[in-house]
């Protein structure tokens, strides 16, 4: 069963909802423009871990990188939720860093393919334990931020999405339907760099908690 712990009740994860460029600051760092509307990508459950975890860097990357963002974690599902409606739908909130294969990915977009893969190695979804909705009064607005051995790389505020969380919701559930379980990583803030086999990364959310995990590269030819 992969897991998010919320008070020390294990949630079983459905799929996982990742925004990208919902951060005006960090689609200008990686040189595009911000959507028009909130745009996403899936990444695989089986890619979560937890703190006290391994980033297992794959010997197909040279180049991987860093992403923390507000995970909200769904507790009642639905499709076509109204924003009105969408607080209502969400149990709880996480720390997650997205770990992206940023090479591959590259070399992935370069060609026209799909870059999947990039975002869904097994590791590449740190998650804190959660805390529920109801502990958190404003979760679009809160300090976000994430350390590489100790020195901040990424410092921002949620408050700085160009989305909010209920039109987040209500946009990924007019696509598809939301269910119990499901979590959505609503983004990240620019400072988005690289990380090393033997680097320590610790990310935090105010009011929500920290994750801290290591770096390794694989042993796999």
């Amino acid at each position: 069963m992969t897991f998010v712990k919320i008070e020390g009740k294990k949630i079983e994860v459905g799929k996982i909802v990742c925004l990208l460029r919902s951060y005006r600051a960090h689609a200008e760092e990686m040189g595009s423009a911000a959507p028009e509307k909130p745009e996403f990508f899936l990444k695989p459950r089986s890619s979560i871990i937890h703190d006290g975890g391994e980033i297992v860097i794959p010997p197909e990357s040279n180049d991987v990188h860093h992403e923390v963002e507000l995970a909200v974690i769904i507790g009642k599902g639905g499709a076509k939720i109204p924003a009105d409606k969408a607080m209502a739908h969400v149990l709880g909130y996480a720390v997650l860093i997205d770990v992206t294969a940023r090479d591959l990915q590259a070399k992935a977009k370069k060609a026209g393919k799909p870059w999947a893969a990039a975002k869904g190695f097994d590791t590449f979804a740190p998650i804190s334990e959660g805390v529920p909705a109801s502990r958190v009064q404003n979760p679009g607005n809160l300090e976000i931020w994430l350390k590489v051995n100790g020195q901040y790389r990424q410092r921002s505020c949620t408050g700085m999405m160009i989305y909010s969380i209920p039109e987040i919701i209500s946009h990924v559930s007019g696509i598809m339907g939301l269910e119990p379980g499901d979590i959505i990583a609503t983004g990240t803030p620019e400072g988005v760099g690289p990380i090393v086999a033997g680097d320590e990364v610790e990310a935090g959310i105010e009011g929500i908690g920290t994750i801290k995990v290591h770096v390794i590269k694989s042993s796999a030819l």
